[in-house]
């Protein structure tokens, strides 16, 4: 008799909590797949709308989220704006404006081309630009040191130009530099690396026997202000006037640019880092007047705390830290409330989609909407599956510390998919 009870407690149990698949079915499954061994595995699974979770399996576990942070930044974006300001700035006269950074990224940016920007610095006109009086942090806590010279890790500022980075391609056996400027600044060293920039400084070489025809390569340089009116007085043709710190006073006004689409998609399906970091400083700089990624988070989780399943460790705006750290029925919540936010058609047209586009296109999950995220040894899926029965689930699968390649990771997260497909209602 007790143990008719117990058993029947245990399945009252279950359906309380909504969980449809046991840990223990889960953890059968995942010990069939390969890559999955040894690895630190977490799971959560819930129907749109619905708080309860349908599948958990070590889902309040803290793990690395690499690039699932982006999916934290376009929630606080998509909050926070409803249009994107590009500049702050002020008409003097017709000779002479003023402006200053509102942390907009797009600014000649090598991947992302848009007009508005470019077309307001066009007019024939001196630029007064006003720095910030608190410069960001060029690089964020947590970043791994030699990430500096890869694109993924390009430098924070409070106006970026070129995406803070420049284009190294190899035409007619000659190598050029965009932006030009830093030409000059490149040598060749025959016994060398393909390409690389001194730690610290704007100094490169390349070694000529290791480049093919069309090779193009991307490598961020290191920022500064004078550096940035340096890099836009020679593109525009026109002088760009580095202010004295001040400036507060004058009568300000925003340009607006129409640029949410190739943004927010840049920042999901490209999982951009620049964009990311970007969009952290223009929430700064929206509410505080100030580019400080720190204070944003701060005040973003403190609104976010009443839905919250788990506090958030949460240092920038990318997922390049290695400080970061979230559990996925976390992320979970916050899938659900930008779906509260933005609603479906947008998700749809901003999210990689399985088999399609973006970092998905290796997944051929087809009615998968979801965000990759991967540093070494970690890898990790979170977004919406699309059943096949017309239910839509909210799911986040993290792998962390697996010594398996991503790909065979990739794999099992697929299969993992399929298999849940099969078992939820």
């Amino acid at each position: 008799m007790g143990k008719r009870f117990l058993c029947l407690f245990l399945v009252c149990s279950s359906l309380l909590c909504g969980q449809q698949i046991s840990s223990k079915r889960i953890a059968r499954q995942i010990k069939k797949i390969p890559a999955f061994q040894k690895a630190h595995v977490a799971i959560s699974i819930s129907a749109l709308g619905d708080r309860k979770e349908a599948v958990s399996y070590q889902g309040a576990h803290y793990m690395t989220p690499a690039s699932n942070v982006k999916l934290l930044t376009f929630l606080a974006a998509k909050q926070q704006f409803n249009k994107l300001p590009a500049v702050s700035y002020y008409n003097e006269n017709d000779r002479l404006i003023h402006f200053k950074a509102t942390g907009y990224p797009l600014l000649l940016h090598p991947f992302y081309p848009e007009t508005t920007l470019a077309s307001f610095f066009s007019q024939s006109a001196s630029f007064i630009y006003h720095p910030p009086s608190i410069t960001p942090n060029p690089l964020g806590e947590g970043w791994a040191w030699d990430d500096y010279p890869y694109y993924y890790a390009s430098e924070r500022s409070a106006f970026p130009i070129y995406g803070n980075a420049l284009q190294v391609t190899l035409k007619d056996n000659t190598l050029k530099l965009t932006p030009s400027f830093f030409e000059q600044k490149a040598v060749i060293d025959s016994l060398g690396p393909k390409f690389k920039r001194l730690q610290g400084v704007n100094q490169f070489s390349y070694n000529p026997s290791l480049w093919q025809k069309n090779d193009t390569l991307t490598r961020p340089f290191i920022t500064s202000d004078s550096l940035f009116i340096k890099l836009l007085s020679r593109h525009i043709g026109n002088d760009v006037i580095l202010a004295d710190l001040g400036g507060e006073e004058l009568p300000w006004e925003e340009l607006n640019v129409n640029q949410e689409g190739p943004l927010y998609r840049a920042l999901l399906q490209d999982s951009d880092n620049g964009i990311a970091e970007a969009l952290l400083l223009m929430i700064g700089e929206d509410i505080f007047n100030e580019m400080n990624s720190e204070k944003v988070i701060d005040s973003i989780l403190a609104q976010w705390s009443p839905w919250l399943k788990d506090p958030i460790q949460w240092v920038d705006g990318s997922g390049v830290s290695r400080y970061n750290m979230v559990t996925p029925r976390t992320l979970v919540g916050v899938l659900q409330k930008t779906y509260e936010t933005v609603g479906w058609e947008t998700i749809q047209d901003y999210f990689p989609q399985g088999a399609s586009s973006g970092t998905l296109k290796k997944y051929d999950n087809a009615f998968v909407f979801a965000k990759t995220g991967t540093l070494r040894h970690n890898h990790n899926l979170s977004g919406y599956l699309v059943h096949p029965k017309g239910t839509t689930y909210v799911f986040s699968i993290m792998v962390n510390h697996h010594t398996a390649s991503t790909e065979e990771v990739r794999s099992g997260i697929g299969t993992l998919l399929k298999w849940f497909e099969g078992k939820l209602k």
